[in-house]
């Protein structure tokens, strides 16, 4: 484990970190609760559960996973869901492994960019994906690129204002036939990003701070 690792709450749980990973942030922990408004389950004392949307039993695969603090979250609010876990990263998968160990959560990870391993037939195709892609576009005049410089940058930007992985997944997720997508993004982001699925055939459903959820 690197020397600089430490630890960072995520949803009530301490989650390895080092500079191989992008640290977990509060606003990824609304992704958990719009998974489980679709998993039928309350995800704040007195909130009333919605319809259960999910299987009893789905497959949900979790796109550049990173920490695993997204994936690692699903399996033990969901102990009957399969989850996957894939990222880009050796490193970054070898620490979420040792977060899924410390935690007891008995995730599956892979390395893959976006869902070839899904196009391949070496993950079986998800009921639903999660993803906190890289969407910082360098050229928001509003970053702290000296705070962010503390992350890895291929975890945090991307090309095309941001949105080139997004763009990229939703269209693989459109082919795929993915029955649920919930992206992470920011809110500047998010009419650019409604108005691309909707041109790939997927049918925006719900904002969630800086989550969006589409649906086929």
């Amino acid at each position: 484990m690197n020397a600089a690792s430490q630890t960072k709450d995520f949803y009530g749980r301490d989650y390895l970190v080092s500079p191989d990973v992008l640290i977990p942030r509060p606003e990824t922990e609304q992704l958990i609760d719009q998974v489980l408004v679709l998993a039928g389950k309350s995800y704040l004392p007195g909130v009333k559960p919605t319809k259960r949307i999910l299987p009893q039993k789905p497959t949900i695969l979790d796109v550049g996973t990173g920490s695993g603090c997204i994936a690692i979250t699903i399996k033990k609010e969901l102990p009957e869901a399969e989850v996957y876990a894939t990222d880009i990263s050796e490193k970054a998968l070898k620490i979420a492994q040792k977060n899924a160990e410390l935690l007891d959560a008995p995730i599956i990870t892979i390395i893959s960019y976006l869902l070839e391993k899904v196009k391949s037939g070496d993950l079986p195709t998800p009921d639903l994906i999660v993803a906190n892609l890289p969407y910082v576009d360098k050229d928001w005049d509003w970053l702290d690129k000296k705070q962010l410089s503390k992350e890895p940058s291929i975890a945090l930007y991307a090309e095309d204002h941001g949105l080139k992985l997004i763009k990229e997944l939703i269209d693989q997720a459109a082919e795929l036939k993915i029955p649920h997508l919930i992206l992470e993004a920011d809110p500047y982001q998010h009419d650019t990003i409604k108005q691309y699925g909707k041109k790939a055939g997927l049918h925006f459903k719900e904002t969630r701070g800086y989550i969006l959820y589409f649906s086929l």
